[in-house]
C-alpha cells in the first residue's frame, strides 16, 4: 500500500469531522459506507485512531474486524503507514498502545466472525469503537460493542460496503441518521484519488448483477429474480472445443434422493470449460450407490486421472472416491455468496463457457433465483445443483490460486 499523499473532499471529511467542537457534540457515530476500493476504510481508520489520541488519555478503545486477521489487514496496516511517524506503535498479541509524549492510549482487536464473539468484548469500557465490515458482523456483537462505549465523548466509526436495504444497520441507523445524531458518508471509487481510470475500469469488470450495485455503484441493492441474469446462451455456450487443454477438472455437487451432479472441465486459453456433466436425480429415478456414482465419475472423465472437488457435506463419497486411488480429491469451499459473487464475475467476463450439451446446466441457470424478500441473501434450495457445483468449482479451483492442492 501506498502512503497517501492526496485526499479527496470525503476522505477529508471523514478525517476532519470531528476538529470542530460543535461537530463533536453533534454526532454520536460516523459511518462510511459505499463501493469497494472507493477510500473509505483508510480514511475512517486513519482519522479514528488521530481523534482518540487528540481527545483521549489512559483510555481503551476497540477496533474490530470480521476476523482479528482482516482487522489487523484493513486497520492496522494503514494505521503503521499514515501515522507511524507521528505516534510511538507497541504491542503484543491482541493489544495496541499508541503514545505520543505524556499522551497514551490501548486499543484491543477483535475479530466479530459469528453470534459467540459478542462474549468477547463485554465487560469492557471504552471511549470508542472502529468497526470495519460492520455490515459482515452478527448484530449482536455490533450492538454489544457499541454498548461497551461509555466513557465521556465516546464515538462509534463504522467502515462497511452495502448489503441488501433489509439490512439492519441500512434500516435502523443509515435511513435514521438524524434521529441517531449518525453523520453518513457515502462513497464511490471516484472518491478514491489514488485509483487510476484503468483500476476503476478492472474492478468495473471484477462484478456483475446485484454484486455490481453493491460493490461498485455503492447501492444498498437487494438480490432479486435470477442469481446470474448475466448468463447468455449466445454468449456462453459453444459447439465446439479446443483440441487440448493445459489443465481438467471434476467438480461434484452430491446427491441421493436429491440431484447428484458434476461437471468436467477443461482450460485452454485462459478459459475454462465445462466440456460435459453428468447430472441424476435419485427422487426421479431411483437413488444411486456411491459405487455407482464413482463409475460414472470414471465415464466422465474418461478414465483419465484428474483432480475431483466434491461438496464438502460428501463424506462417504470422498472416501470412496479416495479408496480407488485412481483421483485426488478434496473438499469445496462452500462460502455461498462469495461463491456466486465470483461465478458471476466469471461469467461477465466471458471466461466460463460451456458445451451446448450440457442441457442441465443450462435448464438450471434459467431457473436459479434469489429468495423474495428474504431478511438474508439466499438462494432458492431449487434449481440448484449444477449450481452449485458450478459454484465449487470456482470458488476452489479458480480462485484457489496456489492453495489449490489436493489429499
Amino acid at each position: 500500500m501506498h502512503r497517501i499523499t492526496t485526499f479527496s473532499d470525503k476522505q477529508r471529511r471523514v478525517l476532519s469531522w470531528w476538529v470542530d467542537e460543535a461537530e463533536r457534540e453533534r454526532f454520536d457515530a460516523v459511518i462510511c459506507d459505499g463501493a469497494v476500493r472507493s477510500g473509505k476504510t483508510t480514511a475512517v481508520a486513519v482519522s479514528f485512531f488521530l481523534w482518540a489520541m487528540e481527545c483521549f488519555n489512559e483510555t481503551d478503545f476497540a477496533v474490530c474486524g470480521k476476523t482479528v486477521g482482516a482487522c489487523r489487514r484493513n486497520v492496522i496496516s494503514p494505521l503503521r503507514k499514515e501515522l507511524g511517524g507521528l505516534y510511538r506503535i507497541t504491542g503484543s498479541g491482541n493489544t495496541l498502545t499508541l503514545s505520543r509524549g505524556k499522551k497514551i492510549n490501548r486499543f484491543f482487536l477483535f475479530g466479530g466472525k459469528d453470534e459467540g464473539s459478542a462474549a468477547l468484548i463485554q465487560g469492557m469500557t471504552l471511549g470508542g469503537v472502529l468497526l470495519d465490515e460492520a455490515a459482515l458482523m452478527p448484530r449482536s456483537f455490533v450492538e454489544q460493542a457499541m454498548a461497551r462505549c461509555s466513557e465521556e465523548g465516546a464515538k462509534i466509526w463504522m467502515s462497511l460496503n452495502p448489503e441488501g436495504p433489509s439490512h439492519w444497520l441500512y434500516q435502523e441507523w443509515i435511513q435514521r441518521a438524524e434521529e441517531k445524531h449518525l453523520l453518513r458518508l457515502h462513497f464511490t471509487m471516484d472518491d478514491n484519488p489514488s485509483l487510476s481510470e484503468a483500476v476503476k475500469a478492472r474492478y468495473r469488470g471484477m462484478y456483475a448483477g446485484v454484486f455490481y450495485k453493491r460493490y461498485v455503484l455503492g447501492e444498498w441493492a437487494m438480490a432479486e429474480g435470477l442469481v446470474y441474469p448475466m448468463f447468455s446462451p449466445d454468449k456462453h455456450l459453444v459447439d465446439t472445443l479446443p483440441d487440448s487443454f493445459s489443465r481438467k477438472v471434476i467438480s461434484v455437487d452430491y446427491g441421493t434422493m436429491n440431484p447428484f451432479s458434476a461437471g468436467l472441465w477443461g482450460k485452454a486459453g485462459g478459459k475454462w470449460y465445462r466440456l460435459r456433466e453428468f447430472y441424476y436425480n435419485g427422487r426421479e429415478k431411483g437413488p444411486m450407490t456411491d459405487e455407482q456414482y464413482y463409475e460414472a465419475l470414471v465415464k466422465l472423465a474418461g478414465e483419465e486421472k484428474m483432480p475431483v472437488i466434491v461438496d464438502p457435506s460428501a463424506a462417504s463419497f470422498i472416501q470412496c472416491i479416495r479408496s480407488h486411488g485412481q483421483f485426488s480429491v478434496r473438499k469445496a469451499k462452500n462460502g455461498v455468496l462469495s461463491g456466486i459473487r465470483h461465478t458471476a464475475g466469471e461469467l461477465e467476463a466471458g471466461r466460463l463457457l460451456f458445451h451446448s450439451s450440457c442441457k442441465d446446466t443450462v435448464r438450471e441457470f434459467g431457473l436459479y433465483r434469489w429468495e423474495e424478500n428474504g431478511a438474508k441473501d439466499q438462494p432458492i434450495k431449487e434449481n440448484d445443483h449444477a449450481m452449485d457445483d458450478i459454484r465449487y468449482f470456482v470458488e476452489t479451483v479458480v480462485y484457489g490460486g496456489r492453495s489449490f492442492s489436493f489429499q
